[in-house]
């Protein structure tokens, strides 16, 4: 009926401690302290309460709109998370378990892409484990 309800996760999983770097944990602190007894980290400007998940994916628009990057919806930043983070050596174990997922097989199925550097570190691997044994 449109109204918003806040309600207990989907999954046990999706409850979870997170580690973020130590940089946005202190842009954080600073974001908290210009509204320090509101429970909101980041309250509409408008109404000081939690923002609506549409004013959420709106703002999302607009930031890569005024960046003049081209749209991708907003939860594809998890897939962009999960690619990345194995390209740079994160563990998939770790990776899955960041995104709440119960089982590393559906991360790796449904999170990842291959990406050109990926397939380039590869191929170097293979290249350099080739020439070892010649």
């Amino acid at each position: 009926e449109g109204n918003l309800i806040l309600s207990q996760p989907k999954t046990g999983n999706s409850i979870r401690e997170v580690s973020i770097p130590q940089d946005a944990v202190e842009l954080l602190k600073q974001e908290h302290a210009k509204h320090p007894d509101n429970p909101w980290m980041f309250p509409s400007s408008r109404t000081g309460e939690m923002y609506h998940p549409d004013s959420v994916v709106n703002l999302h628009k607009k930031i890569l709109k005024d960046a003049g990057l081209e749209h991708i919806r907003f939860h594809d930043l998890r897939h962009t998370f999960a690619t990345l983070a194995l390209q740079n050596g994160v563990g998939v174990k770790t990776v899955s378990s960041m995104l709440g997922h119960y089982d590393a097989g559906f991360t790796l199925r449904t999170y990842t892409h291959a990406t050109r550097q990926m397939q380039q570190k590869a191929a170097e691997k293979m290249g350099s484990f080739m020439a070892q044994i010649r």
